[in-house]
């Protein structure tokens, strides 16, 4: 949606070295914001997130307006199921129909063969996947990890709403899902164990809006525990709600969406 940071353009290196073309898209897309949320607000940077992307070799930049993805009497939507039903989606109400409809809308606008989404945005991945299964769309999707500030918050171009205050308890989250891995990996499977570990870490005036462990496809919590999973974790500071989360694989394997 714009206002590039590193994370997105760990994006572009990671197509980069995969394909032979790369294109980018930048939408704020209207329909994945709910009715007080900050679609007026949010960072848009157009020309300077342009100059970033063909700084590190994006080809083409589709850059549609509203009207052309919406037409007037668009009133067509993809049903997100299960997957979209908690977490986010609960927290967010239509969120993840307005996501994956305007990523297929996107995807069948400019036809790649590969899509390359951020780690950080797992339920998100997990949506866009299944999205792409059931509809047989031909394109692949890649997951690539998160970028970090050295503190350990997920770098989000929402972070700049956030006080001073509030920056410093940031990164209390990553801590809260690192201790929840670290008990799961310490072999605790008790789903109540580890979100209590996990609400240990976090540092006022971070509020917790949900921590747990879920499966990464269906994004159903898991209890007892069992990996692979993903640890997942938000919390609430001030007006801005942050989001993670650590993929915990299976010894030897990856976590795959």
């Amino acid at each position: 949606m714009g206002a590039i940071h590193a994370g997105h353009l760990s994006l572009v290196d990671r197509a980069r070295a995969e394909c032979a073309t790369v294109a980018a898209s930048i939408f704020v897309n209207p329909l994945q914001f709910g009715p007080n949320e900050d679609f007026e607000r949010y960072p848009r940077a157009f020309k300077s997130d342009c100059a970033k992307l063909a700084e590190r070799g994006v080809e083409f930049v589709y850059a549609p307006t509203v009207d052309a993805v919406y037409p007037p009497g668009f009133n067509r939507y993809v049903d997100v199921g299960e997957v979209a039903s908690r977490y986010e989606g609960a927290l967010r109400p239509g969120h993840f129909r307005g996501v994956a409809t305007v990523v297929l809308k996107l995807i069948n606008a400019t036809g790649p063969d590969m899509v390359f989404f951020g780690q950080k945005d797992a339920q998100q991945c997990a949506v866009v996947q299944a999205m792409l299964r059931d509809f047989d769309v031909p394109t692949g999707m890649v997951v690539c990890d998160t970028v970090r500030e050295p503190d350990g918050l997920a770098l989000s171009s929402r972070n700049v709403y956030l006080s001073p205050e509030e920056r410093l308890a940031a990164p209390s989250l990553h801590a809260a899902l690192s201790a929840m891995c670290d008990a799961i990996e310490a072999g605790t499977s008790s789903r109540e164990s580890v979100i209590a570990t996990g609400r240990e870490r976090i540092v006022l005036p971070a509020q917790e809006a949900y921590l747990d462990a879920v499966d990464s496809v269906s994004f159903a919590p898991l209890d007892p525990i069992v990996r692979p999973c993903v640890v997942i974790g938000s919390v609430q500071l001030g007006v801005t709600r942050i989001i993670d989360n650590i993929p915990l694989q299976a010894r030897g394997q990856e976590v795959r969406f």
